[in-house]
Formats: structure tokens, C-alpha cells, sequence
């Protein structure tokens, strides 16, 4: 499917969830194609055909922006190696769940979370093991006449009880032992970062000047449409960086993006001395920025 008929259908498909979904991204580089939202959740997707496309730097700063915007990270895929991604499984790259069309409409729209996820080897579901050491000891089975009837060791079971996920072929056999589901759905929502100890990293070659002086935060990113995520107390602001007609391009999409996430959005230019309003995007040059005494002004500015 092409790549832009895929994003049309995840479009889609957070619409019939009734989320608020951004304009699509254009602007390279861009390590996100949508920011979608409804009431307090934020998802960022990246779209893309063959999810062994993903590289690591790119997982790097979808994360990033996720994080800074407190929001989750997808990506939407269609393949991975040489086959479909099945429906209803999860497939990580870089700690991102990764998932296909169906698989998004069934979480979000239809609210069917999967239950399956993909590890070398095959498929996998997470088993709960507080629920499978309560029935066990109910049926009054040691770990020893567990291991017999499943035919694997009694530390296996264990691990199960800890735990550990399994196949689907050995958690069909235990939930038949029982008669009761001891399988874990997957919340696509519960996100942990790989890359936490990264979030806070300066990144090179981003600076936007006087900005720190003012006594705001900067958080870089690499590969987003804006820079970085600039806050000042409770605020915080979308920011791109660059020259005049750059920024002019941007700032429509930065701003719509800043819609979604209720943030603000400003386009600090270095080669033209201007301070206007695109929409809701703050067009100003870092030469006015200097002049500045603290981010309040800034933020007045803004939110004139």
C-alpha cells in the first residue's frame, strides 16, 4: 500500500475514535507523521510500510517528542521481514509498539486491545501469574504436578508465576487446565521508554539563543519539525529555529500541531527582524529575543 494511503487510513481510523488529529507532517526531517488527542491522551505515530524501516535515531526522537509532550509513541506499520503484520499482534522496534491498521482499529475504535506480541522465535502472550498461582494452588497443584501435566520444569512454571510470557499453544493448554483466561491484554497506552536516560541529552548542534538566558528550558530533538520543546514554568512551547523562510513555511504546521497538544508555538528566526502572529505561531527574531529581560516577556508576547 502506499505510504500515503496508509497514513489516510490511520487518519482514519483515530477520527472514528473521535480523537483530535494534527495535520499531517510534511516538513523533513520528521521522526512523526501525526500527533493525535483525546482529553488527556496524546499519541504520536509514525507511519511507515516496512516497520524494519525504523532506524535508531529516529526511535530515538519520536520518543523524545513523546516524552516531552507527554504523550505516548506508535508506530503504524504494514510488513515486517517478509510478512504482514498479523492482526491483534504487537511487534517492538526499539521498546515502540509497533502494530498495523487493524490492529489500531481494534484497540481504539472497537476498544480490543491485543494480546499477542512478536519475539524471535514466534508469538507470545503475556500470562498472569498472580492469576495462574491462585488457580494452581485453588486445585491444589504443586509446581511438580504442574510441570507433569504441562510437560516442562517445575522452574518454567515458576518463571510463568513471575511473570514470564509463553506461546500461544501453552497458554491455550493452561487456560484449558483451568477453564479460565490467565492471558494479560497488551495496553499499547502503557508505554516505558528504552531511551529515558536519553531524554534529558543536549542534542548537537541545536541551540537557540538567549532563550536560557531567560530563564527558559530547552529540550533539543533531532528529527522533528521544531527543535525543541522550550518550557517556562507551566508553559510550554514548540520551537522551531532557522532562517526567515523557513520559518515561514513552518509555522502553520507548528501551529496546528500546538493545537492538539495545548502547548504554544513559536518559530524563532535568525535573519530577519520581525515579531508577528501565523495563526497561532509566533514568528520572532532572536535579535528581539536579546532584548528580552525574562521569559515573561516572551510568554505576554505570546499570549497577546
Amino acid at each position: 500500500m502506499p505510504q500515503d494511503r496508509l497514513l489516510n487510513n490511520v487518519v482514519a481510523v483515530m477520527i472514528m475514535a473521535e480523537f483530535e488529529v494534527s495535520e499531517p507532517c510534511t516538513i523533513r526531517p520528521r521522526s512523526f507523521d501525526i500527533i493525535a488527542r483525546l482529553g488527556r491522551t496524546i499519541v504520536v505515530i509514525k507511519v511507515v510500510s516496512h516497520i524494519d524501516s525504523m532506524n535508531e535515531d529516529v526511535a530515538r526522537d519520536l520518543d523524545l517528542v513523546a516524552g516531552h509532550i507527554g504523550g505516548c509513541p506508535l508506530i503504524i506499520g504494514e510488513r515486517a521481514r517478509d510478512s504482514d503484520l498479523e492482526r491483534g499482534a504487537v511487534y517492538l522496534r526499539y521498546g515502540i509498539s509497533s502494530i498495523s491498521v487493524a490492529t489500531l482499529h481494534d484497540f481504539f475504535v472497537e476498544g480490543l486491545p491485543p494480546l499477542v506480541y512478536a519475539s524471535p522465535g514466534g508469538l507470545y502472550v503475556n500470562i498472569s501469574g498472580k492469576m495462574l498461582r491462585t488457580l494452581r494452588e485453588r486445585h491444589n497443584l504443586s509446581l511438580g504436578d504442574m510441570s507433569q501435566i504441562l510437560g516442562v520444569s517445575r522452574r518454567t512454571i515458576s518463571k510463568y508465576e513471575s511473570g514470564m510470557g509463553t506461546t500461544i499453544d501453552m497458554a491455550i493448554r493452561i487456560e484449558e487446565i483451568f477453564d479460565m483466561s490467565v492471558v494479560e491484554s497488551i495496553d499499547l497506552l502503557s508505554y516505558r521508554s528504552q531511551f529515558v536516560g536519553d531524554r534529558d541529552r543536549m542534542a548537537d548542534g541545536v541551540t537557540i539563543p538567549y532563550l536560557e538566558q531567560m530563564g527558559m528550558e530547552l529540550h533539543p530533538l533531532h528529527k522533528a519539525p521544531f527543535q525543541a520543546v522550550v518550557t517556562y514554568g507551566d508553559h510550554a512551547i514548540l520551537t522551531a529555529y532557522g532562517q526567515a523562510h523557513k520559518m515561514v513555511k513552518r509555522a502553520p504546521l507548528i501551529g496546528n500541531l500546538s493545537t492538539i497538544t495545548r502547548m504554544h508555538a513559536m518559530c524563532v528566526t535568525t535573519d530577519h527582524a520581525c515579531a508577528k502572529k501565523i495563526g497561532r505561531t509566533l514568528v520572532i527574531a532572536s535579535d528581539n529575543l536579546r532584548r528580552m529581560e525574562d521569559g515573561s516577556e516572551l510568554m505576554d508576547l505570546m499570549q497577546e
